[in-house]
């Protein structure tokens, strides 16, 4: 054996050494990852911490779960539905200045305010909703129609 053999053998180990210290090198700043936190870095101790910090993240997780159960049955009773019409109740005036605005929750639950504009004044009036239908007083032929508007936004919300 020469020393082209020689040489050989040596790129060889060279390239094995290569291998060798680049696969340590990911070893190492993997294991440098799991430790941190960590004052006693033995596999025992690094384990331990990685399960009381999955422990710490699933009861945190537990708590967010519980909350946004909450959230979500708050929401039901937030204004989702909104119908608005916009008329004119006199023929005096011009444009369509009088409105109507329902505003129901996911139950149609909520309100209808109808203003009405004149040239003199402009009035305003109230009425409760419960379960899509008005309740206490007759509703006029414009609050109906907003309520219906309202009442169609679930229907597109549900086909989405």
């Amino acid at each position: 054996m020469g020393i082209q053999g020689f040489l050989i053998i040596i790129g060889l180990l060279v390239l094995w050494l290569v291998g060798i210290s680049y696969f340590m090198i990911r070893t190492q700043r993997a294991f440098s990852h799991f430790t941190k936190g960590v004052a006693k870095k033995d596999l025992r101790t690094v384990l331990e911490h990685l399960a009381k910090s999955f422990d710490s993240l699933s009861k945190d997780l537990e708590g967010l779960e519980k909350l946004v159960q909450t959230e979500v049955v708050s929401s039901r009773k937030h204004v989702q539905k909104v119908g608005l019409l916009r008329f004119n109740p006199f023929s005096d005036t011009g444009g369509n200045q009088s409105f109507v605005l329902c505003l129901l929750d996911e139950g149609n639950n909520g309100i209808v305010v109808t203003s009405l504009h004149s040239r003199d004044q402009t009035r305003t009036y109230a009425k409760q909703v419960i379960n899509g239908r008005g309740e206490g007083q007759a509703l006029s032929r414009e609050e109906e129609e907003a309520i219906k508007i309202a009442l169609k936004q679930d229907k597109k919300r549900l086909k989405e």
